[in-house]
Parts: C-alpha cells; sequence; structure tokens
C-alpha cells in the first residue's frame, strides 16, 4: 500500500518497504544514504517535478519519474565500506558523468556512483547528476544531458 505526501505541490508516492529497508542498514550506512534521498528529493523539488515516486527495485531504494530514468540506492553487505546511487546502465548517465566531473567520482562501471562511507559527498555536482537523470527522456540528446547548465 503506497502512502501519499503532498508538500507544496510535489507529490511523492513512498512504498512502506523503502523504510524497512532504510532500517535494515547499519547506523553509518543508514545515515548516509538517507542523505542520497534527501539530494534526490530536493532535486526534484527545486526542478519542478511534482510527482516522484518511491519504491523498491531489486530490493532498493528506488525513484521514479515520468521523464525520467530511475535512481536507486543502496548499501549492501558485501561491501559493507561504501554505498551507491545506481543508473540505469544502458543509458549514456554515468558516461556522461565521469566526461563532466572525471574522477571527481568514483564509479561503477556504467551503472553506479560509489561512495566511501568516510567521503565527502560533492553536492552540488551529484545533484546536476540526479537532475540529469530525473530529467534524462527530456536531456539524452543534449551534448553532455546539459550537465553543468
Amino acid at each position: 500500500m503506497a502512502v501519499f505526501v503532498l508538500l507544496t505541490l510535489f507529490l511523492i508516492s513512498m512504498n512502506p518497504e523503502t523504510q524497512s529497508t532504510f532500517s535494515s542498514y547499519p547506523p553509518q550506512a543508514r545515515e548516509k544514504v538517507a542523505h542520497l534521498r534527501k539530494l534526490i528529493l530536493e532535486t526534484a523539488r527545486e526542478i519542478g517535478i511534482t510527482d516522484l515516486e518511491e519504491t523498491l527495485k531489486w530490493g532498493e531504494p528506488s525513484y521514479l519519474t515520468k521523464h525520467g530514468s530511475t535512481i536507486r540506492i543502496d548499501w549492501k553487505e558485501k561491501a559493507p565500506d561504501q554505498y551507491a546511487m545506481y543508473f540505469k546502465c544502458t543509458s549514456k548517465l554515468v558516461p556522461s558523468f565521469q566526461l563532466a566531473f572525471g574522477d571527481l567520482f568514483n564509479y561503477e562501471k556504467t551503472r553506479a556512483i560509489v561512495f566511501k562511507l568516510d567521503d565527502q559527498v560533492p553536492e552540488k555536482e551529484l545533484k546536476q547528476c540526479i537532475k540529469a537523470a530525473l530529467r534524462y527522456h527530456k536531456v539524452k540528446n543534449q551534448p553532455l544531458l546539459g550537465l553543468g547548465e
């Protein structure tokens, strides 16, 4: 059963199972992944997305919108010192991030930006990546997906 929250013309459909997933993480990882969630929600509001779905895909908190590409966030027990933001691996997203931001981020092939638990997240640049993903079907034909605009 989905829960809907209306915040200043911003509708987010939240799957209650997502909270259980966050709760299952160790405290430090939970805090870090929650911060990524906060950046996704802030960016969606800032760029005028009024309908965002928060759900689970492959057991990972995922964010979907009509004109975007799915963003997933997760911490995995098999790599306990890191957490990541995942993107559709067949999209132009991660390759464009690599071109735009070089080694500012650590990448997992064409599917993720990976952070160590003690990393300082470059928020401004990460929000540009999130913006590109949330607007992907509108920007996929722009040079570097409009990153840096």
